[in-house]
């Protein structure tokens, strides 16, 4: 089977934009406003684990990546999430009225654990392809700084931070991703598996988000 043009490939991992998490139940209700603070906390807690681990993540990618300029560009993301991203988001913990943060739930843990596993497990191109969903988070981000203000005005504003500092980032960081991707893949298999990649982290945050969604559910 030929492999895919590059507009053909590009389109391909553009079209699960459709099944970001930014559609799930749990976060539509969460941007409308419709969300307890409880359930607000349980989001900002849980969400606290996938950021806890996205270095390690990372690590695994720089690690299976026999190419210097690549781990290169790619260690400065464990120096945004090391040396701020994660303070940061201690501050959103705090910020939410908690004083810690807390354990995930099972389907959380489950979830972010095998993200880290698969970029162990695969190779560096297909976990960097993983990450993809970064194409889809700045205005995600953006839309939930201007709808949280809106609609949760006791959240301390220094809460927003870790938001903030991550947008033009990761905008940065999409684009330089899609390129990689898009560069190294060059056959079909090659190509496929990168789309499955980014279907896969799809499922992992909608996985989630149903785990979170689910403690709500219960109380």
């Amino acid at each position: 089977m030929n492999a895919l043009t590059r507009e053909a490939f590009v389109g391909a991992l553009f079209a699960l934009r459709e099944r970001y998490w930014d559609r799930h139940p749990f976060n539509i209700r969460l941007q409308g406003g419709g969300c307890t603070p409880d359930e607000v906390r349980t989001w900002v807690a849980n969400r606290w684990y996938y950021q806890s681990l996205l270095s390690q993540k990372n690590a695994a990618i720089i690690a299976n990546c026999p190419l210097p300029h690549v781990r290169a560009k790619w260690v400065q993301r464990l120096a945004f999430q090391d040396e701020g991203g994660l303070d940061d988001w201690l501050v959103l913990v705090k910020a939410v009225g908690l004083d810690h943060a807390l354990e995930p739930l099972p389907g959380v843990r489950f979830a972010v654990d095998a993200y880290v596993r698969f970029c162990k497990d695969n190779t560096w191109v297909i976990g960097a392809a993983a990450a993809l969903t970064e194409l889809f988070a700045p205005d995600h981000m953006a839309a939930r700084v201007v709808a949280w203000r809106q609609h949760y005005p006791w959240l301390d504003e220094q809460g927003y931070a870790y938001f903030e500092h991550r947008i033009p980032v990761v905008r940065a960081d999409s684009q330089y991703t899609l390129q990689l991707v898009a560069d190294h893949c060059h056959t079909r298999s090659d190509q496929e598996a990168a789309i499955a990649a980014l279907a896969f982290k799809c499922d992992v945050l909608w996985a989630m988000a149903d785990a979170i969604e689910h403690a709500g559910c219960r109380r």
